[in-house]
């Protein structure tokens, strides 16, 4: 799945527009995507993703880059030997197409600030 567009509050993946928070695994997308705490990510807000069957997790702060990720969350990801990039929206959409095909990537995008 390629992300064909990125601009603040929106995203189209394969034709498809998006205008919530979402998590884009390699074979699905969760449109429905919310943290505890808005603009702080935390290990339970990844309890949908099987940390033992990936390499990396992207991470879209925002167009701003106004979302967080915890500390806890950057432990556990260290734990599991899993790569994390994190960057504002924009950024994070286009490491997300440069690797999709390169390792086993999930991305977690907060579309608006």
């Amino acid at each position: 799945m390629k992300i064909e567009k990125y601009i603040f509050g929106k995203m189209v993946i394969d034709g498809i527009e998006y205008s919530s928070d979402l998590i884009i695994f390699p074979n699905k997308i969760d449109s429905n995507w919310w943290r505890l705490d808005g603009h702080l990510m935390q290990p339970q807000d990844l309890k949908t993703i099987d940390l033992d069957l990936i390499e990396m997790i992207i991470v879209g702060q925002g167009m701003p880059g106004l979302m967080k990720v915890s500390e806890e969350t950057k432990d556990l990801l260290k734990q599991k030997n899993i790569t994390l990039y994190v960057s504002n929206s924009a950024k994070a959409t286009q490491k997300y197409n440069e690797t999709i095909d390169k390792s086993r990537t999930v991305a977690v995008f907060h579309l608006t600030c």
